[in-house]
């Protein structure tokens, strides 16, 4: 398949990016970083995230009715959904896909988000890992951006699965780093922070309502305990 030569499960990819006019190479890209690694260029169709990430795009059961239902595993479904969640913030960030995957990743369009080390120590945030995956995809070479990298220190704790990020709205911290091994075996897949905007079928501005209803209606000063 043009484009998608040895990506696993490039015809339910390239069917899903065609319905969601989503490029099938970037789509591609999101399920490496998800469910592959730096070592890899296609995603797996597994069950991660303690349970709670479906399929080869991770989609979360807390937050996306979908991923409960038999359909979360089945490659082309998930692809679908997944390519239609990105489509929508494609849509509303203006096509920009740095912050399309970082709202993807994180909640918001200027976040780092789960930082990944690549073989050669570069330590990439959610959206530049992606587009290196890209990169890689297309063979044209590395693409980075010191907007992500210039912020990431130089310790951090490398654990083999992906950490954790904070919600829309949360006080932003140090960027979790994430190191997943060569071996596929033992693979820990990435969390997927793009169930946190949506519920199944639901816009992205629906996110900050679900959120308001955490909130406590008798803490009238809005303070912390």
């Amino acid at each position: 398949m043009v484009g998608l030569n040895g990506i696993r499960y490039a015809p339910q990819i390239a069917a899903a990016a065609a319905r969601h006019h989503v490029d099938p190479r970037l789509l591609a890209a999101v399920a490496a970083q998800e469910t592959g690694g730096p070592s890899s260029d296609s995603g797996n169709n597994i069950v991660g995230d303690g349970g709670h990430g479906h399929g080869i795009f991770q989609i979360d059961d807390r937050w996306h009715a979908f991923a409960n239902t038999p359909s979360a595993a089945d490659p082309a479904a998930n692809a679908d959904y997944a390519a239609g969640m990105l489509e929508d913030l494609l849509q509303r960030y203006g096509g920009n896909v740095r912050a399309a995957l970082s709202a993807y990743n994180a909640g918001s369009p200027g976040a780092t988000g789960t930082v990944t080390e690549w073989p050669d120590g570069a330590r990439l945030g959610y959206a530049d890992s992606v587009l290196q995956h890209l990169s890689r995809i297309e063979g044209a070479g590395d693409i980075r951006s010191s907007a992500y990298t210039s912020d990431v220190g130089a310790s951090g704790t490398a654990d083999g699965a992906g950490g954790s990020s904070s919600p829309i709205g949360a006080p932003s911290g140090p960027a979790p780093v994430a190191t997943i091994p060569t071996d596929q075996s033992s693979l820990q897949p990435f969390r997927s922070f793009a169930s946190e905007l949506q519920t199944a079928g639901a816009a992205c501005e629906d996110a900050d309502r679900r959120m308001a209803s955490l909130l406590d209606p008798n803490d009238a000063g809005g303070d912390a305990a």
